[in-house]
């Protein structure tokens, strides 16, 4: 049993280089068209991969495979791919470095400064960081919103309002149902730049 065990060990470290070979292939091969070289998108349409948490990776492929999250272009690219590959192309571009950027509108983003790490006591929005993290890097299975687009982080902020994005946790819905969207785009302005 102990040398079962051994030779089971002795192979993680291949099996994970080819599991890292693959991702590479199906990120550059299919991936990159929308999500950029090196998971950094150029447009603000597309999410930044490149640092992303793996686990959230994996969960938000899985939810577009089941239709569990919308989208037409996103269920298409990942209709074939295995559990194994999701969690592959996760620590793929989690292992990417991240791009920060400085923001558009510094005021705005002072604003959205504010109401992350505070919250709007008098409108109930509470502080983003107490889920996502004082950093915006958000734990395991909850994304990494910091260096993110401003305007998909915005996207996606008024889905969860609208009940639009339904695969995530009842919490965005409550949240982003109270925010305003001069909130929404100054909270997105603010991580975008962190």
């Amino acid at each position: 049993m102990l040398c079962a065990l051994a030779a089971a060990v002795s192979t993680l470290p291949a099996r994970a280089q080819a599991d890292e070979a693959r991702a590479r292939k199906i990120a550059n091969g299919v991936c990159f068209m929308c999500h950029g070289e090196n998971g950094e998108s150029t447009s603000e349409i597309f999410p930044r991969l490149a640092g992303q948490n793996a686990e959230y990776l994996a969960k938000q492929l899985r939810a577009f495979k089941s239709g569990e999250r919308k989208s037409t272009a996103m269920a298409e690219m990942v209709a074939k791919l295995t559990d194994d590959e999701m969690v592959a192309l996760g620590r793929y571009y989690e292992k990417m470095p991240t791009v920060r950027e400085e923001a558009k509108d510094p005021q705005l983003a002072l604003v959205g400064k504010y109401l992350y790490h505070n919250g709007n006591r008098f409108s109930g929005v509470p502080a983003c960081a107490s889920c996502h993290g004082a950093d915006g890097h958000g734990a395991a299975n909850l994304p990494r919103l910091s260096g993110q687009f401003a305007g998909y982080l915005f996207t996606q902020l008024k889905q969860f309002n609208k009940r639009q994005r339904t695969n995530d946790n009842v919490v965005m819905h409550t949240v982003a149902e109270k925010m305003t969207e001069l909130e929404m785009a100054a909270v997105a302005e603010y991580l975008s730049s962190k």
